[in-house]
């Protein structure tokens, strides 16, 4: 094809100077702005700096006490984490809450009860089987049955559909080579 021998005489002509040069180039050029990224990170004033968290509180046992009624409330925000668990912002304002409460005397039950009422039973872990968590409970199991109902069914179908001819259809088919093999 024309196209193709000419772009095989400019590549391997001027063409293959001219593609290496600009090679050359574009390599340079991006191992300096990498150089530069790596200078101006190493650089950077607002670097992060991963540390140890100290504890919020001065008394380790209220803050013991936190993180275990923290370890059974969810992150609203994460929505797969426990409070405790989770760095978000209102993680962590949710744990000062907890905090505050049980510095001002309240029980676990009066905190929990707190947070259901703010943020609905959603808020709780492992939420108790009510009516209104029944999905919750029973959902995944629900997903599964209809899964598994599902790959039976398609399996099936695929069984007959790949099957062999019936009896009768393989007399008729026998027939027919029959009647093409004594013309």
């Amino acid at each position: 094809m024309p196209n193709e021998r000419h772009l095989l005489r400019w590549l391997t002509g001027p063409g293959e100077r001219r593609l290496r040069r600009t090679l050359r180039w574009a390599t340079a050029l991006a191992a300096i702005m990498a150089l530069a990224m790596a200078v101006l990170m190493a650089l950077s004033p607002a670097r992060a700096r991963a540390g140890e968290a100290a504890p919020t509180a001065a008394d380790p046992a209220l803050e013991a006490r936190v993180m275990a009624i923290a370890e059974e409330l969810r992150c609203v925000v994460c929505q797969n984490e426990t409070l405790a668990a989770s760095q978000a912002d209102l993680a962590r304002d949710l744990r000062a809450q907890i905090r505050l409460q049980l510095q001002q005397g309240q029980t676990r039950d009066e905190i929990m009860t707190f947070m259901v009422a703010r943020y609905g039973a959603f808020v709780l872990y492992r939420p108790p089987l009510q009516a209104s968590t029944l999905l919750l409970w029973v959902g995944p199991f629900l997903l599964l049955g209809v899964a598994a109902t599902w790959l039976v069914r398609s399996a099936r179908q695929r069984r007959l559909a790949q099957g062999g001819l019936t009896p009768d259809e393989v007399r008729r088919v026998q027939a027919l080579l029959d009647e093409g093999g004594s013309r």
